[in-house]
């Protein structure tokens, strides 16, 4: 059995969930048995609107072992302090992986480390799709500290649409109303990713998938929300905007000339667990 382990919550939101769902619908494609471990609840209900059907919630890092079982494998993508527990796993379980937490990231025991730039898009954002004339925002699934409602004068600036994330509280939802022109319900989040003709986002994920939707992308750089390293996204053609810059944004979304020095690809399992 090989498992992979995402850190999900309220602060965090579930981008590392995204990208293990990419991975892991192509691995059960291949007829692989797999299984998702995530941190509470909502995680697995999103991952089930993904494609993934089987999944269990545990407390964090150091209790992997409570559900895999010796001779299993396992891929983690979390940044918490394991505090020592790798060393275990590496001893008792027959594979280990875990995502670099930066571009200098190093195995650490002996363990396999997926490189920082490695990029995992689900194949349904491949398909083609034709697209709405609409500036869809979309900060992430989780608004902890009330960054949207924080920067109003930002948003109000501009007519966009409000794709709401998982852990958005319900009553804040209210305070959003009166920044965007139309919210829309997390469920609606494939749908409106691969059908939007133009998207800004805080999450590098996101920002990925919408780019190999087709979609014009702006990504807004927030540091403690960084998935993956600004100048990846921009060697796709996903547009850089430092924080909440809003000449910087609407110069973006004027400017249709930005040109990608690579193509975002399907998943090549052969290169991310081998």
């Amino acid at each position: 059995m090989l498992y992979y382990y995402a850190n999900t919550s309220h602060k965090l939101g579930l981008e590392r969930l995204r990208r293990g769902a990419a991975l892991l619908n192509r691995l059960n494609d291949k007829g692989e048995k797999t299984q998702l471990l995530v941190n509470d609840f909502r995680a697995g209900l999103v991952a089930r609107e993904l494609g993934v059907s089987e999944y269990v919630t545990i407390e964090g890092i150091q209790d992997i072992d409570a559900i895999a079982q010796n001779g299993d494998s396992i891929i983690i993508d979390s940044v918490e302090d394991d505090h020592g527990r790798l060393v275990k796993y590496c001893q008792d379980f027959d594979q280990v992986w875990r995502f670099a937490h930066d571009e200098n990231d190093a195995p650490v025991h002996s363990e396999k480390v997926i490189p920082f730039d490695t990029v995992m898009v689900d194949d349904t954002f491949f398909e083609e799709t034709s697209k709405e004339e609409r500036i869809l925002f979309f900060l992430g699934d989780s608004d902890y500290d009330k960054t949207i409602l924080n920067n109003e004068a930002f948003f109000k600036a501009f007519d966009m649409e409000l794709l709401l994330g998982n852990y958005f509280f319900v009553k804040y939802e209210d305070d959003l109303a009166k920044l965007f022109s139309t919210l829309h319900e997390p469920e609606e989040y494939e749908a409106l990713i691969k059908t939007s003709s133009t998207i800004v986002t805080a999450s590098s994920q996101t920002a990925l998938e919408a780019k190999a939707a087709g979609a014009k992308v702006i990504y807004i750089v927030l540091p403690e929300r960084e998935l993956y390293a600004k100048s990846l996204l921009a060697s796709y053609g996903i547009a850089i905007v430092d924080g909440f810059n809003s000449q910087v944004l609407e110069e973006s979304i004027k400017d249709v000339q930005v040109n990608p020095m690579h193509t975002i690809q399907k998943i090549d399992i052969t290169k991310v667990c081998v």
